[in-house]
């Protein structure tokens, strides 16, 4: 009997939305307590700051360059590499509940196969491995899925159609009449994606993710391997937790986060610093991805919507603690906990105020790129607790799988397994993260490059709708922490900035080809 692995992410959530990383709001004692007794990682960078290409990395080892999904909507080959399979064919149940996204949800004709299990009854699929041979769809034996909405075709949204009908009212709309991403109004403060939910707690989304990794793990024998991710679609908009909870939160107490200007001047000459998509962006005259609402324009954004979502954050982020400490509690009922290894991260961050800006996009800043990422190894293993300051990727996610469950890291793997320390980092040769954008939709174009490396974040542009190929960021996150001097043209960095951008060109693996297609908006 090895180890197990109880692997948990979260939706667009920023680093300083758990206590252990410093928020100032809401309450999270349980991911806390993993942090305490494991190993916290100061400076987790996604490979993308947005959900399918992310998710496919978390799933494959790698880089959206090599796996092929290079925006959202573009969906996850079948054969593509999965450390799931690779555990499974080691021995491993595996079981993915909750959000999946590695194909587009939008698939009016059911073409893509997680969005036709909850019909069909089933929570597999026989589907074609890398190595040729057929087993469980991406290496999982059981798929139990959900997304934010209770719309669409999957067991979650089926569920509450069925079983609650009288709910799905209440939820948010994620889409308006056009089928873009809503950006009507809500809450006190008309905050867009905000919303009052009436559905009772134990139907919403959150705790249903919980209930049923419990199920799957309850039907397990004792001596079974096990790999369960478990994938909340919350903190990610819409912002609508069950309204009961909303107390927990007064927002009218929340404190504007750091990243806000206030000053409508200040905030508008800082966009203007950065390259062009930014301002246009927060004008309202360019929408560079589908992720944000065609209709809303960032410069109407007040301050009091913003204490408004990041209050409607902090209870939702409240509410994955607890059920995150109710499976905990399940898995320590059934005697495992010694030999359990927890890990928690999200796919992308989110802006939630800063720069005057929400939701996500082509702007790589801390808001989307400064995840949370924690390490509670098996106390089995007797790893000393620590925090790495060193950068490390959701790219070395699956390596680390492997080397937990005792295998060696697959020869299709880009990352390299976490660290337990800085000494470990260097050892293992943690020195750089990268993080790509590329989107093309309704003819505007946006690609970005990036290296994180030696407390810089240095970001190239291809040319674009907007951009001729001679831009670029560079931020000192050493002197300039909330990322607001950009010194790409500073001459006293030219040299640092060349050699992050050969670094950075270098290290990155080629691009796929032929590209994979676009099948849908999301």
């Amino acid at each position: 009997m090895g180890r197990k692995i109880l692997f948990v992410t979260t939706d667009q959530q920023r680093y300083d939305t758990f206590g252990c990383n410093g928020a100032v709001v809401g309450s999270t004692p349980v991911v806390d307590a993993l942090a305490a007794a494991g190993v916290r990682y100061e400076r987790a960078v996604p490979q993308s700051v947005v959900c399918m290409p992310s998710r496919s990395t978390m799933l494959t080892g790698q880089h959206p360059a090599t796996h092929g999904v290079w925006m959202n909507g573009v969906a996850l080959p079948q054969d593509a590499p999965s450390v799931a399979a690779t555990l499974h064919r080691a021995g491993y149940r595996t079981a993915l509940v909750g959000k999946p996204h590695f194909e587009p949800f939008l698939d009016p004709f059911g073409r893509f196969p997680e969005n036709g299990l909850a019909d069909a009854g089933i929570h597999t699929v026989a589907g074609p491995w890398s190595d040729g041979t057929i087993g469980p769809h991406r290496g999982f034996d059981h798929m139990e899925l959900a997304s934010h909405s209770p719309m669409g075709a999957l067991h979650y949204a089926r569920w509450i159609q069925g079983e609650h009908p009288d709910q799905v009212g209440g939820f948010y709309p994620v889409l308006d009449d056009d089928l873009e991403v809503n950006g009507a109004g809500g809450g006190d403060t008309g905050a867009p994606q905000v919303k009052a939910n009436p559905i009772p707690r134990e139907w919403y989304h959150t705790d249903w993710v919980a209930d049923r990794t419990i199920a799957w793990l309850d039907g397990l024998d004792a001596d079974d391997d096990w790999f369960a991710w478990m994938s909340f679609p919350d903190p990610h908009h819409p912002w609508d937790p069950p309204a009961a909870e909303k107390g927990r939160v007064d927002w009218r107490d929340v404190p504007l986060p750091a990243g806000y200007p206030t000053d409508r001047a200040e905030r508008e000459a800082l966009l203007d610093a950065k390259p062009r998509h930014w301002r246009l962006w927060y004008d309202g005259a360019l929408v560079s991805n589908y992720e944000a609402p065609t209709h809303w324009v960032p410069a109407t954004l007040t301050a009091d919507q913003v204490r408004e979502v990041n209050a409607m954050n902090a209870v939702e982020v409240e509410l994955i603690d607890e059920a995150v400490g109710r499976v905990l509690a399940a898995i320590d009922a059934r005697g495992w906990t010694d030999d359990v290894d927890v890990v928690i991260t999200t796919d992308h961050g989110e802006l939630q105020g800063d720069f005057g800006l929400l939701f996500k996009g082509p702007y790589h800043v801390d808001g989307l790129m400064r995840l949370p990422l924690i390490w509670r190894p098996a106390p089995s293993a007797a790893v000393t607790p620590a925090v790495v300051s060193r950068p490390v990727g959701l790219v070395d996610l699956a390596p680390t799988f492997c080397e937990i469950a005792g295998l060696d890291a697959e020869p299709w793997m880009e990352g390299r397994a976490l660290p337990v320390d800085d000494a470990d980092a260097d050892a293992r040769g943690h020195e750089r993260a990268l993080t790509t954008w590329d989107s093309e939709l309704l003819g505007v174009a946006v690609h970005l490059q990036t290296i994180t490396r030696d407390g810089l974040v240095c970001t190239t542009y291809a040319p674009g709708t907007v951009h001729d190929g001679t831009e670029g960021e560079l931020y000192d996150l050493a002197d300039d922490p909330l990322q607001r001097v950009n010194r790409w043209d500073d001459p006293a960095m030219a040299s640092v900035r060349d050699d992050l951008v050969a670094d950075l060109r270098s290290s990155l693996p080629p691009a796929r080809a032929p590209r994979l297609p676009l099948e849908a908006p999301v």
